[in-house]
């Protein structure tokens, strides 16, 4: 049985993680086989990549070296953990995956959106999720959500001005109108079980069929 691949995306502070491993613990209650990954991680080799890119000191770093970085993390990670989960028939839930460098590399840094879908087609290979839950949350929204979470990871990502954070969610807007067979747009502006409920329920339809 070939497995489902759902990647989960948006904006810094949509909450998109805490709903992942939420969902996959309502998931592994239904007897399925769930793995839950990260990107960039989720594998040795990635998870050193991550430490590069997101490291608040490497202030320094071009935008095309970010972009293969990411692609890069996203290639072994594919070949060593996703590829061979789908084959083993589970749900892999992925948090960030291809349209994660389309908005951040491709829109907000400027290289391009067909520049940065060059890199990853050839780093991914045809291996795109069955399915994306775009987590919809306005910029100010998600930046007012990370300066509250005291425990949270701060990244560099999280340095960028309010006008980054724009064209990022400008850009997932873009690719969410352009596959919308692919992408499902869940409203993250609500209350924790509200968005954890939409989650499912847009899941429950892929996993059914």
């Amino acid at each position: 049985m070939k497995g489902l691949f759902v990647s989960f995306e948006g904006g810094d502070g949509a909450g998109k993680s805490s709903i992942l491993r939420e969902i996959g613990k309502e998931l592994r209650e239904q007897g399925y086989s769930v793995l839950e990954t990260r990107e960039p991680g989720g594998i040795r080799i990635a998870e050193k990549i991550r430490e590069v890119i997101l490291d608040p000191s490497h202030t320094e770093m071009d935008g095309r070296t970010e972009a293969l970085l990411y692609a890069a993390a996203r290639r072994q990670h594919l070949v060593e953990k996703v590829i061979p989960a789908l084959n083993e028939g589970k749900v892999v839930l992925c948090d960030r995956f291809v349209d994660s460098s389309l908005a951040y590399q491709g829109v907000a840094r400027d290289l391009g959106l067909e520049e940065v879908l060059k890199i990853n087609e050839f780093a991914i290979d045809d291996h795109m999720p069955d399915v994306t839950l775009l987590f919809d949350i306005k910029p100010e929204r998600g930046l007012e959500r990370i300066a509250a979470n005291q425990g949270r990871e701060k990244n560099r990502l999280d340095l960028e001005h309010i006008d980054f954070h724009e064209k990022v969610y400008d850009a997932y807007q873009r690719l969410a109108e352009q596959n919308k067979e692919r992408i499902k747009v869940i409203d993250a502006d609500q209350e924790f079980e509200s968005v954890k409920r939409d989650a499912s329920h847009v899941l429950s339809g892929y996993l059914s069929s």
